[in-house]
């Protein structure tokens, strides 16, 4: 019997010495990262990887590049496509694999591109952006589309728009290739919504907001003619100490365990990750702990595939530290020192062929 393998992804801006995309292969039992190679792309502030597990998409200065992944993870570029836009920061597929959606933070736009079965990148089935006012004069009062998700039913297209704090919810219509708006969820003003996440069985919805600084909990059901939204509860991201000067924090991460069990979170400012424990039921969270990264402003997390560990990607520290969740006294235990990468945004960690044993 094979032991299963993992690798993780970790996209980078590349203003100083960073080529791209770090891969590091990933000691799970040990629950630390050991680099491998870079793979060259210009700014990849955001990838994911395709329903299928072969390839994987990335944001990069032209648009959106697609790499294909061999046994053991290693990337090599299929093609690329120019999404007649500015540069985006968000990516995701449908559960299909039939699209890529990528979300446009400077110019308020959701790009949707065709995907081609043999991994290519095709033609720009549509393009849609946001329009309206803002209320935050230094993101200059206009739409900042942040994160784009499907609902896990297939149905629908979430877009948070950080800009002009809405989620523009879309139906994807698979026969025309387009996006129709058909709701839209209204957040307070200034709130800031960053990143939409859904509970492993899709019954509810994890919106975290970037300013005030807090996860807004929402029950999802999709069987009816629209989708409907129910809020539930809101829980605050940041520690004692950072509610004592929250205009400067700002809540960066969110990820879902692979348990479905847990729900952590990362704010920046506070320099912390949060741990959320999830009610099955009600999908309600309770918080568990808010502690420090040992790093400066992280951006992104990755829970390891044993749900033991975690990977914080840490923007103006340059860095990634890893550490040992103890779920029986809420506390994170820092593994080894941290890892030296320039300027990481964000992290995926995915699995690769087993490997066989001696």
């Amino acid at each position: 019997m094979g032991k299963k393998k993992y690798v993780a992804y970790v996209g980078t801006y590349t203003h100083g010495n960073s080529k791209g995309i770090h891969v590091y292969d990933v000691d799970v039992q040990e629950g630390i990262l050991k680099e491998r190679c870079e793979v060259k792309v210009r700014n990849s502030s955001h990838v994911t990887i395709s329903k299928s597990q072969k390839y994987l998409y990335s944001i990069e200065d032209e648009g959106v590049a697609v790499f294909s992944r061999d046994a053991k993870g290693n990337l090599e570029r299929i093609n690329s496509v120019n999404i007649e836009g500015m540069r985006g920061c968000f990516l995701s597929t449908d559960t299909e694999g039939r699209y890529l959606f990528v979300g446009g933070y400077h110019d308020g736009k959701v790009t949707v591109v065709h995907t081609h079965k043999d991994g290519r990148l095709g033609s720009l089935m549509d393009g849609v952006f946001h329009k309206g006012l803002g209320s935050v004069a230094e993101r200059n009062f206009r739409p900042h589309v942040n994160c784009v998700r499907p609902t896990p039913d297939n149905k629908y297209l979430c877009a948070v728009d950080n800009g002009i704090d809405q989620v523009k919810i879309y139906k994807i219509n698979t026969q025309r290739n387009k996006l129709e708006l058909v709701d839209i969820l209204r957040c307070e003003r200034e709130s800031g919504p960053r990143i939409i996440r859904f509970s492993a069985d899709g019954r509810f919805a994890y919106l975290l907001f970037e300013l005030s600084n807090e996860i807004q909990v929402f029950s999802y059901n999709g069987e009816g003619k629209n989708p409907q939204f129910t809020y539930l509860q809101s829980v605050s991201t940041i520690s004692d100490d950072g509610a004592q000067d929250s205009t400067h924090d700002a809540a960066s991460g969110l990820a879902l365990a692979p348990d479905g069990k847990h729900l952590f979170c990362t704010t920046a400012g506070d320099d912390t990750a949060a741990m959320y424990e999830i009610d099955e039921k009600t999908g309600l969270l309770e918080r568990k702990f808010v502690l420090p990264i040992s790093g400066s402003y992280p951006k992104d997390l990755a829970i390891f595939p044993d749900n033991r560990h975690i990977a914080v990607v840490n923007h103006e520290s340059n860095s990634i530290t890893t550490f040992t969740v103890d779920y029986e006294k809420n506390l994170l235990i820092m593994k080894g020192k941290p890892l030296k990468v320039e300027t990481p945004n964000c992290i995926q960690i995915c699995a690769v062929e087993e490997e066989e044993e001696e």
